[in-house]
């Protein structure tokens, strides 16, 4: 699933949230972007394994929130919403496609690292790939309490992250064509250096997807 998606999901939880405690509302709904999009900063390194928790970030989420409830105040409030919020796009990780340049074709058997039981969880692709049309229509269903609930700044970027949304879903499968003539002409070394879900990959390569 796209970034958005998370963010769209975890601003949802948020919205809940604020219609609970007003007061935090945009506290909750800033730690809850975030917190959605704080995993896939690891795009370029070690893909879903090195920032995705889908165990872990349970497991801190739970006493955060605890504490959140018996002494709530602006940081213990923002801690909580971005731990679960995290938590929640690690673990809907797994709903979505594999690790994989086409991951429309359903190749990978990787959706998300658990390092809790130290393997690769596999991918159920509910959602068949980030940018699909799937996707983009989950995301603006996922998008709507955000824009309910909330208002200003936060209505604002709910806006442009839908806009992303949609420019992203309208150019996934381009990009990937585009992608791979450019792979043609990058020489071996900097070859190299790039995450092996970004190389073109035959069944035979599975082994070295997300690695």
């Amino acid at each position: 699933m796209m970034a958005t998606t998370h963010a769209f999901a975890a601003l949802a939880l948020a919205a809940a949230l604020a219609l609970v405690a007003p007061q935090f509302a945009v506290v909750v709904a800033v730690a809850a972007i975030v917190g959605g999009l704080f995993p896939d900063f690891d795009l370029y390194a070690g893909h879903r394994r090195t920032l995705h928790f889908p165990v872990y970030y349970w497991l801190l989420a739970a006493p955060a929130s605890a504490v959140a409830v018996l002494v709530p105040t602006r940081t213990t409030v923002a801690v909580a919403v971005f731990l679960l919020a995290a938590a929640l796009h690690s673990v809907t990780d797994v709903f979505g496609g594999g690790l994989e340049l086409r991951p429309w074709r359903g190749i990978s058997d990787r959706a998300v690292y658990s390092h809790y039981h130290g393997r690769w969880l596999e991918p159920r692709r509910w959602v068949r790939y980030d940018g699909s049309p799937a996707d983009l229509a989950l995301a603006g269903a996922l998008a709507v309490p955000g824009l309910v609930v909330f208002d200003g700044v936060v209505r604002t970027v709910v806006i442009a992250l839908l806009a992303v949304s949609a420019g992203y879903a309208l150019v996934r499968k381009p990009l990937v064509a585009v992608a791979e003539r450019l792979l043609e002409r990058v020489p071996e070394p900097v070859l190299a250096c790039l995450p092996d879900r970004f190389l073109p990959i035959d069944e035979s390569d599975l082994e070295r997807i997300g690695d």
